[in-house]
C-alpha cells in the first residue's frame, strides 16, 4: 500500500461535520513507521485543526521526530497543499528534500519537496543569537 492509498484510507475519518471538507495525511518516518492524521473540526474553531498536524502529533507520540515522506489527499478538483501552519511544523521535523505528494480523490497527483512547499522556512539556525 502507498503513502497515498494510507492517506486515502484514513481519509473517512476525519471530523468535518461544518465545511463537510475531509482531509487524510500519512507521514512516513525515516524510521520507516507511517503515521496517520485527519482534520479535525469544532463549533468553537469551524476550520478546525489539520491532517498533517495529527499525523505530526502521532509521530512524536510514537517517538519518531524526523520526516521521510508525506501524502496528503481531499476530495478536491485540484491537489490541496498543507496549510502555512502545517508547512512550518512539517518543516520542524522534515529536510527541505523530502517528498510530498499531493492527490486528490479521483486520482490526480502531484509531487514537490517541503523545501518547495516552503522556501525559505524558519529554522534553528536563524536563533543562534538568542
Amino acid at each position: 500500500m502507498s503513502l497515498v492509498d494510507d492517506a486515502r484510507r484514513v481519509r473517512e475519518n476525519a471530523y468535518a461535520p461544518y465545511s463537510n471538507f475531509k482531509v487524510g495525511a500519512a507521514i512516513r518516518a525515516v524510521s520507516g513507521s507511517v503515521y496517520l492524521g485527519v482534520n479535525v473540526e469544532n463549533v468553537a474553531y469551524p476550520e478546525g485543526t489539520c491532517a498533517e498536524a495529527g499525523a505530526i502529533a502521532a509521530m512524536c507520540a510514537a517517538g519518531d521526530a524526523e520526516i521521510a515522506e508525506v501524502a496528503v489527499i481531499a476530495d478536491s478538483p485540484v491537489p490541496v497543499s498543507p496549510c502555512g501552519g502545517c508547512r512550518q511544523k512539517l518543516a520542524e521535523f522534515g529536510r527541505g528534500d523530502v517528498k510530498i505528494t499531493l492527490a486528490t480523490t479521483d486520482g490526480t497527483t502531484t509531487e514537490t519537496t517541503l523545501g518547495a512547499l516552503l522556501p525559505g522556512a524558519f529554522d534553528q539556525s536563524q536563533m543562534e543569537r538568542a
